[in-house]
C-alpha cells in the first residue's frame, strides 16, 4: 500500500470522510430572505398589538408576503425541480429539521400571504368584522411560524456531523434568528420608518453579532478554523463587521440621524447575507478530504 501512495495513488486521507453541501447560491439567498421575513411578521405582529403606526405594521406583513413568496422558488431552485420539494412534504416528521422547516414554509407562506391581502380587504371594506377575523388569525400564524422560519436553519445546520456546524449548534439559531431579526428592522428603516423601538431592536441584534463575531473569532476549536481562516474567513470577518460593529456604531453615535440610520440598514442587510453565505462555505471547508479527519484526531478522537 505505501507503494500505491508514494506512486500517487489515493490514500485514505484523499476522500471525504463527510459529504459537504452541494447547495449553490439559492441556499444562502433562502435563508437569508426566509429569515428576514419570518421576523418581519413577528415585528408586525408585535407593533400591531403594542399599538404601533398601521404603516409599520402594513409594511411588516408585506415584507413578510413577499419573503414567504421568494422562499419556496429559491429552495425547488437548489433542489432542481418542484417535485422533491413536495416530497419533503409527505410526512412529518417531528425530529427532523428538514422536515419541520419545510411544513413551517409552507405555513408561513400562506399565513403570510393571507395576513397582507387581508389588510387589503380590511381598507377596502372598512374593517368589516369576518375579515379582521382573518388577518388576526393570519397575524398570528405567521408570526408563530415566523419565528420558527428565522432560527430553523441553524437547528439544521448544527444537526449534521460536519465539524464547525455541529460544533456550534446551540449558537447557529441564536446568530441566524439575531441577523435575520436585523435584516427585518433594516428594511423598514430603509422604507421610511424612524420609530424608536425599531433602532432599539436594531441595537440590541447588533450588540448580539458583535459577540457572536467576536465568540467565533476568538475560539481556539479545531473545528473552528474552517470558519476563521480561507475564504470562508474572510467571508465571516466581514459577515461580522457589516452586521455588527459598524451598524452597532452607527446607531448609538448617530441615530438621530437619518443618512446614518440608512447607512446602518444596508450595512447590516449585507452582513446578514454574508453570514450565511460564510457558514456554508465553511462547512465545504469543514468536510473537505483530510479537513474533518484532522479535526477528530486534535480532538481526541471525535468529532468536534
Amino acid at each position: 500500500m505505501s507503494g500505491e501512495i508514494a506512486s500517487g495513488a489515493p490514500s485514505y486521507y484523499d476522500y471525504a470522510s463527510l459529504k459537504g453541501p452541494v447547495w449553490t447560491w439559492e441556499v444562502p439567498a433562502y435563508f437569508f430572505v426566509g429569515g428576514a421575513a419570518g421576523a418581519a411578521a413577528l415585528i408586525g405582529a408585535v407593533a400591531r398589538r403594542t399599538g404601533g403606526p398601521e404603516s409599520l405594521v402594513r409594511d411588516a406583513r408585506w415584507i413578510a408576503a413577499a419573503g414567504g413568496a421568494l422562499s419556496p422558488p429559491l429552495l425547488i431552485s437548489d433542489l432542481g425541480r418542484p417535485g422533491r420539494f413536495l416530497n419533503m412534504l409527505r410526512v412529518f416528521k417531528l425530529r427532523s429539521p428538514m422536515s419541520v422547516g419545510a411544513w413551517t414554509l409552507v405555513a408561513f407562506s400562506n399565513a403570510a400571504a393571507a395576513a397582507a391581502f387581508a389588510d387589503l380587504a380590511q381598507r377596502a371594506t372598512h374593517g368589516r368584522f369576518p375579515i379582521t377575523i382573518v388577518a388576526d388569525a393570519s397575524e398570528i400564524l405567521s408570526a408563530g411560524t415566523g419565528l420558527i422560519l428565522s432560527t430553523y436553519t441553524g437547528v439544521l445546520l448544527g444537526a449534521t456531523a460536519i465539524p464547525v456546524w455541529s460544533h456550534n449548534a446551540s449558537l447557529l439559531p441564536l446568530h441566524f434568528g439575531a441577523s435575520g431579526l436585523g435584516s427585518a428592522v433594516s428594511m423598514l428603516e430603509l422604507l421610511g420608518h424612524r420609530e424608536r423601538a425599531l433602532n432599539a431592536i436594531g441595537i440590541g441584534t447588533a450588540l448580539a453579532e458583535t459577540a457572536m463575531a467576536a465568540h467565533f473569532h476568538t475560539s481556539a476549536a479545531p473545528s473552528m478554523r474552517a470558519i476563521n481562516h480561507g475564504p470562508a474567513g474572510r467571508l465571516a470577518l466581514a459577515a461580522g463587521v457589516l452586521a455588527g460593529p459598524v451598524p452597532l456604531l452607527l446607531r448609538l453615535l448617530a441615530g438621530r440621524s437619518r443618512t446614518a440610520r440608512r447607512v446602518a440598514a444596508l450595512s447590516t442587510i449585507a452582513g446578514s447575507f454574508l453570514t450565511r453565505s460564510a457558514w456554508v462555505a465553511a462547512g465545504r471547508t469543514s468536510a473537505a478530504p483530510g479537513q474533518a479527519i484532522a479535526t477528530n484526531d486534535r480532538a481526541g478522537g471525535r468529532l468536534a
